[in-house]
């Protein structure tokens, strides 16, 4: 499987691609529609193995004890680009017109893709910045040798009737609902129920994901500390963290919504989007727990059901909000708030930050597979001194 061999170089040609493509969405935009949705329907089948490509790249480079670490901090990344690209598009628009937005953004993914291509491994095997002492530490945590060649397969069984799977996927969609809900309404609320300025809209949207990009950090580095000090099992802390977020922002989004006055309303949607990083130490770490083999395969699962609110969340915001009224925009954020709890509810009892059976088994049965030509290699030599003994 090409995922697990060329790891980097798919994950690279993914980002890679869709930075080119997003260099010719100008041209294709004045192609026409149909050229234009081409594009973009191309540019998302690209970027769609981004995230199943870096938590199989992070089942080979993550300790079990410094995962969250290393996941917010990518995430909070993720973020980042958030809260650059909002204000930013605004500006580049205003100055150079909208294409200038598209040439910049398009640009700073080909140069991602070459830092990306020169600096970056698969494994800490085949790194050559990284000390001996330092890869010696990383294999022997996650149990691996050094050379070690291996032809995974995947228990789709196990996998596709895990109990602790589902509660992921169903939290990823969740935290999901809410992300996708806010990140392509937010400027429109604000415009029609806050009744702020249009040009200022882009700088208050991209307040709740700096916050947010923060906190990921902060939550990162507690949900390691609790594990390292023994305060928490793995499985405490994903329930906790992510559990913990999705009540907090359940409670605020109806709050904002109940409220509904530009100050108390957008420091509640800060707040809500902020201690949603909390979350990300829980769910989206969660599938190097459940296997490390199939991480990657977890998550492209469980990022396919998550990308759904992306495309039903504005459909149906936009349908709710047909008015722009004060009570169609408190139904929408209603909606959110209740997916947040049911995402809590099925997370809390379904969680496990375990090592499942069905990896277990599979990882039990790649070691046979390995030690059955050894063992038929060693028995053809027994029988080759017996017959030359008998000689």
């Amino acid at each position: 499987m090409a995922l697990n061999i060329f790891l980097r170089q798919v994950f690279g040609v993914g980002i890679g691609t869709t930075a080119v493509l997003t260099l010719l969405t100008p041209l294709a935009a004045k192609a026409g529609v149909a050229v234009l949705l081409a594009v973009r329907i191309v540019e998302g089948i690209f970027e769609g193995v981004t995230f199943p490509c870096i938590h199989a790249v992070w089942s080979r480079w993550a300790p079990p004890t410094e995962r969250s670490r290393m996941a917010s901090i990518a995430f909070a990344g993720n973020y980042a680009g958030t809260v650059v690209a909002m204000p930013m598009s605004g500006i580049l628009a205003n100055a150079w017109g909208w294409e200038s937005v598209f040439y910049v953004f398009g640009v700073i993914g080909c140069i991602w893709f070459v830092a990306w291509m020169f600096f970056v491994k698969t494994s800490p095997e085949v790194d050559k910045w990284i000390s001996q002492r330092e890869k010696e530490f990383i294999l022997e945590s996650l149990g691996r040798t050094e050379g070690e060649q291996q032809k995974i397969k995947h228990p789709w069984k196990g996998i596709l009737t895990s109990v602790a799977v589902w509660a992921l996927v169903v939290s990823h969609f969740s935290e999901n609902w809410g992300f996708y809900t806010l990140l392509t309404q937010l400027p429109t609320f604000l415009k029609d129920a806050m009744h702020f300025e249009l040009e200022k809209t882009g700088f208050v949207s991209a307040v709740p994901y700096l916050v947010m990009g923060i906190l990921l950090f902060v939550s990162g580095y507690l949900a390691d500390w609790c594990q390292v000090k023994g305060y928490l099992t793995t499985t405490q802390v994903r329930r906790y963290f992510n559990c913990g977020a999705f009540l907090a922002q359940t409670v605020f989004m109806i709050i904002g919504a109940f409220i509904l006055e530009p100050g108390p309303t957008i420091t509640c949607i800060t707040i809500a989007v902020g201690l949603g990083a909390f979350a990300w130490s829980g769910f989206a770490v969660n599938h190097l727990d459940l296997s490390p083999k199939s991480a990657g395969v977890l998550m492209g699962i469980s990022n396919t059901f998550a990308t759904i609110p992306g495309i039903v969340s504005p459909i149906i915001t936009g349908y709710i909000t047909s008015n722009k009224s004060d009570e169609e925009w408190k139904t929408v954020f209603y909606i959110a708030a209740g997916i947040y709890l049911v995402g809590c509810v099925i997370y809390w009892f379904g969680v496990s930050g375990e090592l499942q059976p069905w990896s277990i088994e599979a990882q039990e049965r790649r070691e046979q597979e390995k030690q059955q030509p050894k063992a038929i290699e060693s028995l053809a030599y027994t029988n080759k001194v017996s017959m030359e003994d008998e000689m």
